[in-house]
């Protein structure tokens, strides 16, 4: 699971990745069971907007989903993304196994030691934590939008 501000561009981005099998917006990270999205927009849940994404290893592998999460948004901004401000637009890998950790881990002092970035990386990297699914509206909001070949 990924956080990178809005998740409508992101999941546009990655669900059309050849190796990515399916992808859902949602919120994880949070306290509060079963969050709605106004309960997010809040602010006061803890949830981050998220997109869940399964993969096959053997035709994408994680650290190419890492590579492109880290060029869809600037991880250097702190509970934000563009106009989109508070602690749901975060940068944040929730990973599921301890490999996936090591490999957010390695990227984000990779980046570091590269200087691409002037400020601080502050992508948090935690545990993944329980998913809940987002309104139906937002899933794959900008295809169904007919904005599914636009850049991101």
């Amino acid at each position: 699971m990924f956080g990178a501000g809005c998740f409508w561009g992101v999941e546009e981005y990655f669900r059309r990745l050849d190796g990515v099998s399916e992808t859902a917006v949602g919120y994880s990270g949070g306290e509060l069971d079963n969050p709605s999205y106004e309960d997010v927009c809040s602010s006061r849940t803890g949830h981050a907007e998220v997109v869940y994404i399964k993969f096959d290893p053997e035709v994408i592998s994680y650290e190419t989903l890492l590579k492109g999460f880290f060029e869809l948004h600037d991880p250097t901004q702190f509970n934000r993304q563009g106009p989109d401000v508070g602690p749901q637009y975060r940068s944040a890998v929730f990973y599921y196994d301890d490999e996936q950790k090591m490999a957010a881990e390695k990227t984000i002092a990779e980046l570091t030691a590269s200087g691409k970035f002037q400020r601080p990386i502050v992508t948090e990297v935690s545990p993944a934590q329980k998913f809940y699914r987002a309104e139906e509206y937002h899933q794959k909001y900008l295809f169904k939008r007919g904005l599914g070949s636009c850049h991101l």
